[in-house]
């Protein structure tokens, strides 16, 4: 797997999990994760997951979102995250509940579809 813009070759995603596939916690696709004060601070490393996936939550991002952007499974996706939320690099906010207003749910279906669409 290698990076298309020439840069390095990023190691394959279950690399990333250590080969896990469940993540410690519980996360929908559609959990929205922001990067904390803690993960900011993070140095750059652009080959790392963990750099990015920070980067990548300075805006709130859905689990599918993050997936997409880094071209990887919902499942290695959902760990990463897992593990940043487990260091305090990340927090994930409520999710949708049965009482969400129609224009909160469109506007995470969309996001979805546009990160889903990035990729």
């Amino acid at each position: 797997m290698t990076d298309d813009e020439g840069g390095p070759a990023l190691a394959r995603p279950y690399s990333w999990t250590e080969g896990r596939t469940e993540p410690t916690v519980d996360l929908p696709v559609e959990a929205r994760v922001l990067t904390t004060d803690r993960g900011a601070a993070l140095p750059e490393r652009r080959a790392s997951a963990t750099w990015t996936v920070t980067q990548l939550c300075f805006q709130p991002r859905s689990v599918a979102e993050i997936a997409a952007h880094l071209g990887v499974p919902l499942g290695v996706a959902r760990v990463l995250v897992a593990d940043l939320l487990s260091d305090d690099l990340v927090h994930v906010q409520a999710t949708l509940t049965d009482d969400a207003e129609v224009d909160v749910r469109r506007e995470l279906i969309e996001r979805v579809l546009s990160g889903l669409r990035a990729r």
